[in-house]
């Protein structure tokens, strides 16, 4: 299993979690996701045929910004 964690700006209440929760509930091969409204993280574990990059899209397509270090 893979894991992407991703700072992300923007996630400030319960229905932010759940929009994002949603939203990548729906790729094919996310097992589990975990949102942080404390530190602003996304962490979500993943098999293929789900891609890293398809994940981070995913997040900014629900309009939320990943902060890249």
């Amino acid at each position: 299993m893979n894991t992407v964690l991703c700072s992300v700006s923007g996630i400030q209440n319960k229905e932010c979690k759940t929009q994002i929760k949603n939203a990548l509930d729906k790729i094919k091969g996310v097992q589990e996701i975990g949102v942080n409204l404390t530190t602003g993280t996304v962490k979500v574990e993943y098999n293929e045929p789900a891609t890293e990059t398809e994940i981070k899209d995913c997040i900014e397509h629900t309009g939320f910004k990943i902060e890249y270090e």
